[in-house]
């Protein structure tokens, strides 16, 4: 197995000081910053725009910055998002049903494109669009707050993603810290997504990135 990539979600940062918790997670080694945006309506949070992506572009601007839409109709935000920084956007595929037009609206923003699914989509859903995109997000929690318990059921859901689309790097978001890390990654998950077990970490946001390394070296050859 390839190396495990992990991604800060600035959800859980202090957004008091987002420039520095950003620079924080770079200098801890991360490998991305995810940037959940979501709108009220598809979600009942609401959190970032383009400003915000904007804003972690400039705290971090040679790391790659994930815009994760969790947005009714992503298509017509996806341009906005590309323009303020995103180079990997992931489309929910619950969102729209111009799934097709989303995924293609990314890739001409100069973006790359993803799927996600909720906890409760079928993994068949994927079937027609994977050869579109580049990664999946399975998400493992019902998306909208962090600090959610990690859904059990997730593993073997990944495993079915992982036997659909072999080729595509699989992404977990929710729940994710230095107990539930080797479980996915043993399921076939390449990029893990942690908010709370690395800005709430004991012994910072080095630490908490620090602990998410050495669990995933357990289970990776």
């Amino acid at each position: 197995m390839s190396r495990v990539h992990v991604v800060a979600s600035i959800l859980a940062a202090d957004l008091t000081r987002l420039g520095e918790q950003v620079r924080e997670a770079v200098a801890a080694g991360v490998d991305r910053i995810q940037v959940d945006v979501m709108d009220g309506h598809f979600v009942p949070n609401l959190t970032f725009g383009p400003d915000v992506v904007a804003a972690v572009r400039r705290a971090a601007p040679s790391l790659p910055i994930e815009a994760h839409l969790m947005v009714e109709r992503p298509e017509a935000l996806v341009p906005a998002i590309a323009a303020a920084g995103a180079t990997h956007i992931l489309i929910q595929v619950e969102s729209t049903p111009s799934l097709y037009r989303a995924v293609v609206a990314v890739r001409e923003a100069g973006a790359e494109p993803g799927l996600a699914l909720n906890p409760g989509t079928p993994v068949e859903t994927l079937r027609e669009l994977a050869p579109h995109v580049s990664m999946v997000n399975v998400m493992t929690v019902e998306p909208g707050f962090g600090g959610q318990r990690f859904i059990p059921t997730s593993i073997e859901k990944l495993r079915r993603v992982r036997h659909l689309a072999p080729e595509l790097a699989i992404e977990v978001d929710g729940g994710i810290d230095a107990r539930t890390a080797p479980l996915v990654v043993e399921a076939g998950a390449s990029l893990l997504v942690a908010g709370t077990a690395i800005y709430q970490h004991p012994e910072g946001v080095e630490g908490g990135v620090r602990a998410l390394r050495r669990a995933v070296s357990l289970t990776t050859p």
